[in-house]
C-alpha cells in the first residue's frame, strides 16, 4: 500500500494519530514537540514509503519544525488512523543537502 500524505493530513484533522511510547521517548531527548510534528505533516512531503513494514505500511516525511528546523517523521497508516513510530533531525552524513536523498555509501 502506498501511503498518501493527504490521508495523513486528514487523520491528524479528524484527532485520529497517536504516537507510539518509543516516538514520545525520542521527542522528549530530542527537543521535538508535537507540534512540530504536526507541522512535518501538514506542510511537508513523503520522501520513502516503507510498504512492507509490520504491522502497518508506513512512509518518511520531511517537513519543517514550527522554528523551520528540518525534520524527519516515521508515521503508519492504519486504515483509519495513524501512529508517529519516530521523528528525528536529520544527519548530515547520512543525507544530501535537500535532506530528501540518502547520501551513497552513507554510514
Amino acid at each position: 500500500m502506498i501511503i498518501d500524505i493527504e490521508r495523513i493530513r486528514e487523520y491528524y484533522n479528524n484527532g485520529a494519530v497517536y504516537t507510539t511510547g518509543h516516538a514520545d521517548l525520542r521527542f522528549r531527548q530530542r527537543g521535538i514537540k508535537a507540534k512540530d510534528i504536526r507541522n512535518v505533516v501538514m506542510t511537508g512531503e513523503i520522501i520513502e514509503q516503507y510498504p512492507n513494514d509490520k504491522p502497518f505500511p508506513s512512509c518518511l516525511i520531511m517537513g519543517k519544525s514550527v522554528s523551520g528546523r528540518v525534520i524527519h517523521t516515521v508515521i503508519s497508516d492504519e486504515g483509519s488512523c495513524s501512529g508517529v513510530i519516530t521523528a528525528y533531525y536529520p544527519d548530515d552524513d547520512i543525507w544530501e543537502d535537500d535532506y530528501k536523498t540518502r547520501k551513497e555509501n552513507a554510514k
